[in-house]
């Protein structure tokens, strides 16, 4: 009775990698390379069943997309901070 091996999508492993080093080495690049490959990921997995790695490629997207809401979000409150002590030393 052979079992037949499931291989991991290469492309789900490049997905965890890019969404670990998103939150490390490289913050904005890492993560969008995180986003982008897990998507092709699970599309590759969605398709082959032979290929395994869903799970891989579902935390490098959260990795990602944690990372590009969070500097969107710091962006936006230090232009709103700021924008907003411009305002009042205007008055």
């Amino acid at each position: 009775m052979n079992v037949p091996v499931r291989q991991t999508s290469t492309l789900a492993v490049v997905s965890l990698v890019s969404g670990i080093l998103g939150w490390t080495l490289l913050p904005f690049l890492g993560s969008l390379v995180a986003i982008v490959t897990g998507h092709m990921a699970r599309k590759e997995i969605r398709q082959d069943p032979a290929l395994d790695g869903d799970s891989m490629a579902i935390i490098g997207l959260v990795l990602g997309w944690v990372v590009v809401i969070g500097t969107v979000l710091a962006i936006l409150a230090f232009v709103l901070f700021f924008g907003g002590l411009a305002w009042l030393s205007t008055r």
